[in-house]
C-alpha cells in the first residue's frame, strides 16, 4: 500500500472527507473504484482448535473462527473436490450480499474464517490461484496467525505476488495486544517475538500487512489499548483493523460474560468506546489505513454490548464526535515521535 499524500491541513483531501484514512479512500485512490470484500471460508482451522496448541480457540472466537458470514464453496466435508465452478458460484454468493449497495466492478475476496494459511500448501495454492483468476477480483486479503507462516506457506505467496503483479496480495495478522498477560487470558498461544518474527518475514516479502486490534479486552485500561496503538506505529504494517470486543454465545469469554460481566471486558456504552477509538485514532500514523473502526458481529450471537449492533449509529456518532473535538488521524502523532 502507498502512503496517501498529505496536503497541508488535515483533514486531507485524500481521505475523501472523513478524519481518518479510509480503507474507502484508500480504494479510491488507488484503484479508482471503492472495493468490496466478499468473505469465503476455506475450510481451515487454526493451531488453536485443532489440538496443535489446544481445542478450545481463543476465548472471544466464536464455532464460525470469526468468519460467520463467509461463503464456503462446495460441499463442506469435501474441501478437496473444489472446481472452479464451485469457487464462481460461492464468489457471487458472496457478491450478492452486497445487492443492496451500489458497488463497484471488483471486489477483495477475503478468506476471513479461522487461520488462512493454515492448511496444504497445494490445497491452499488451489485457492488462492481460483481467487486471483477471478476477473472480477481485485485481489485477495488472507486473515491468519503470525505462527501459521512456514516456509512453504512464505514461498508460495513471493511465487504467487511475481505471477499476480497486477492482483493485491495482502496479509491480515491478529494481533490483539502487546500485552502477554492479555495475550495469556485470551489464549492468542504465541508471543509477541512470534508476531514481529512474521511482520518481518512479510516486509521482507514485499507483502502489505493489516493488523487486528481489539479494543475492550479484559483487564486492559486505556493506557494498555493505547500502548498497543503506539506500538503499531512503530512497525512497517500498511493497515489496522480497531475490532471493539464482541462478547458472543458459545465462548468463554460469554460464558464469563453470563457468570460476571464486570470481569468479561468490552465497554459498557458507546461514548466509552468512542473516547478510546478516537484517542486511538489521534496518535495512530496519518498514512496507516483504517480498515475497520467497529467490527460486525452475528445478531443471533452477540450478548453484549448490544449498541454495536447498529454499526450505522456508532460510525456516525464517531464522526459527529470528532468533529466536535477537532479531531483527526495522526493529530498527536509528531508528539509521539
Amino acid at each position: 500500500m502507498t502512503p496517501v499524500k498529505m496536503d497541508c491541513c488535515p483533514p486531507f483531501a485524500g481521505w475523501h472527507g472523513k478524519p481518518y484514512y479510509s480503507l474507502d479512500a484508500y480504494c479510491k485512490n488507488t484503484y479508482g473504484e471503492k472495493l468490496y470484500k466478499t468473505a469465503i471460508n476455506l475450510g481451515l482451522s487454526c493451531p488453536n482448535r485443532d489440538g496443535t496448541l489446544g481445542t478450545q480457540g481463543c476465548i472471544f472466537c466464536s464455532a464460525g473462527g470469526s468468519g460467520d458470514f463467509a461463503v464456503f464453496p462446495g460441499p463442506k466435508k469435501d474441501r478437496e473436490t473444489i472446481s472452479e465452478a464451485d469457487f464462481r458460484q460461492a464468489f457471487l454468493k458472496s457478491q450478492s450480499l452486497f445487492s443492496s449497495k451500489k458497488t463497484g466492478s471488483r471486489f477483495i475476496i477475503y478468506f476471513q474464517a479461522y487461520s488462512n494459511t493454515w492448511g496444504p500448501v497445494p490445497y491452499l495454492e488451489k485457492m488462492y490461484r481460483m481467487a486471483l483468476d477471478a476477473p472480477a477480483a481485485a485481489g485477495i486479503s488472507i486473515a491468519t496467525r503470525p505462527d501459521c507462516l512456514s516456509p512453504a506457506v512464505m514461498e508460495l505467496l513471493i511465487r504467487l505476488k511475481e505471477e499476480y503483479p497486477q492482483k493485491l496480495i495482502w496479509m491480515e495478522l491478529g494481533l490483539q495486544t502487546i500485552h502477554e498477560k492479555t495475550a495469556a487470558l485470551i489464549r492468542r498461544g504465541y508471543s509477541l517475538s512470534c508476531f514481529e518474527l512474521a511482520l518481518q518475514k512479510l516486509e521482507n516479502a514485499g507483502i502489505p500487512v493489516i493488523i487486528h486490534l481489539i479494543l475492550g479486552l479484559p483487564g486492559e485500561s486505556r493506557a494498555d489499548m493505547l500502548s498497543s496503538v503506539l506500538y503499531l506505529n512503530r512497525t512497517p504494517i500498511q493497515g489496522v483493523k480497531l475490532q471493539l470486543l464482541h462478547i458472543l454465545k458459545g465462548t468463554d469469554l460469554g460464558a464469563l460474560w453470563e457468570k460476571d460481566s464486570s470481569a468479561a471486558g468490552s465497554f459498557c456504552t458507546m461514548e466509552s468506546y468512542l473516547d478510546v477509538l478516537i484517542s486511538a485514532l489521534e496518535h495512530l500514523r496519518p498514512d496507516m489505513v483504517i480498515h475497520r473502526l467497529t467490527g460486525d458481529a452475528p445478531r443471533g450471537l452477540l450478548l453484549a454490548p448490544l449498541w454495536s449492533a447498529d454499526k450505522r449509529r456508532v460510525l456516525n456518532t464517531l464522526h459527529k464526535r470528532m468533529r466536535e473535538r477537532d479531531a483527526w488521524q495522526g493529530k498527536f502523532f509528531e508528539n509521539d515521535v
